[in-house]
């Protein structure tokens, strides 16, 4: 692996889909817990506590004509377009997802031929040369897409990739469970070319899978509703557990990462961490700080969008990422020469995080 290639960030680019889903839309919903008991408590008091606790107060799903593949190129198009980038010269294009193109109303997921190979069509990229393949790492995936993008580009054998990351999650949640108000649709690219030297781009990258012991804190389930005539799978998750292991695991990941990369946690001007509830980012946080002996965590330095964007799983970082450069994101800049941490967790369980010297 050569040293003097470096892996720099040359475009991105999102798709935010267009309809907004605001907490009072489940005021109608019957929910029921995971023994199928009914939660007898007021929908207004379930939604209340729930916005308390994660910071959502809407989310964006895809309207019915999309499916995962096509917002995966819509932001992919972007990504391209803000570059200015040849298509045909792409290396690689790799589609991070979990659930493959879901129709509305269908509960199927789709996945041959692969989302990458969809997405290159949708693109129209004739080059042969260009492969295509699918990421399935949960909620980290697109994260982890860039990992061996990185990979492959330090090693000499590819210059360039297109990284994706899109889910439509509101078509595999359980409309009566509690949880399904955490999850939202999305679609987040980013194009990155190898550049010579300079001491700016990826600097340094960490994962981890805690399989043996947390390998099913999400996982698919039939509804909550009980005699439900729908045998459909849905997206089940043990938020306490799951809130635990990340309070446990993510920390430690992020600190080893950025000892790789030999650089401090003051050094770091945004860290871009995974949204999955704002409660649990604002502990992990805390607790990463103080891995550092800072008690008083820099919170200018984490930049939010789960309130109104909900969690779209692999799509959450990359559309952070793509709000912050150009500008979307109110309070938060960056510069030549910023530091930046990437940070996630999801099923598997998988953690990961990369340190990135913005050009």
């Amino acid at each position: 692996m050569s040293e003097s290639r470096q892996t720099i960030i040359v475009g991105t680019g999102s798709y935010v889909p267009t309809v907004r889903v605001p907490n009072e839309d489940f005021l109608d919903h019957e929910f029921f817990d995971a023994s199928g008991r009914r939660i007898e408590r007021a929908n207004a008091d379930v939604i209340a506590k729930f916005q308390q606790i994660t910071g959502i107060k809407e989310r964006r799903y895809v309207s019915d004509d999309l499916v995962a593949s096509d917002i995966a190129t819509l932001a992919a198009q972007e990504a391209l377009e803000s570059s200015g980038f040849d298509r045909e010269t792409l290396d690689y294009l790799i589609v991070a997802h979990n659930f493959g193109d879901v129709e509305a109303g269908s509960g199927r997921s789709d996945f041959c031929p692969t989302l990458a190979a969809r997405t290159k069509q949708n693109l129209g990229i004739r080059n042969p040369g260009t492969v295509c393949y699918d990421l399935p790492f949960g909620c980290p995936g697109w994260l982890q897409a860039m990992i061996q993008a990185d990979y492959f580009l330090k090693s000499g054998d590819a210059s360039s990739a297109l990284v994706i990351g899109a889910e439509t999650l509101s078509r595999v949640c359980d409309p009566h469970d509690r949880d399904s108000m955490i999850y939202a649709d999305g679609a987040g690219a980013t194009l990155i070319e190898a550049a010579s030297g300079g001491g700016a781009g990826v600097l340094a990258h960490a994962a981890r899978s805690d399989t043996l012991e947390y390998a099913r804190l999400l996982n698919l389930g039939e509804s909550n509703k009980p005699d439900c005539d729908d045998r459909t799978l849905f997206l089940k998750m043990a938020g306490h557990k799951l809130y635990e292991y990340a309070l446990k695991t993510v920390p430690g990941l992020v600190r080893e990462c950025l000892e790789k990369a030999s650089v401090e946690i003051g050094e770091v001007k945004k860290i871009l961490i995974h949204q999955a509830n704002d409660k649990m980012d604002a502990a992990i946080i805390k607790r990463l700080y103080k891995l550092y002996g800072i008690n008083d965590e820099d919170s200018d330095a984490v930049p939010m969008t789960i309130s109104w964007l909900g969690n779209s799983s692999v799509a959450t970082v990359p559309t952070l990422l793509d709000l912050l450069l150009k500008g979307n994101l109110d309070g938060h800049e960056v510069e030549s020469g910023d530091l930046l941490v990437f940070a996630s967790v999801g099923a598997g369980m998988n953690v990961n995080a990369m340190a990135y010297r913005m050009p």
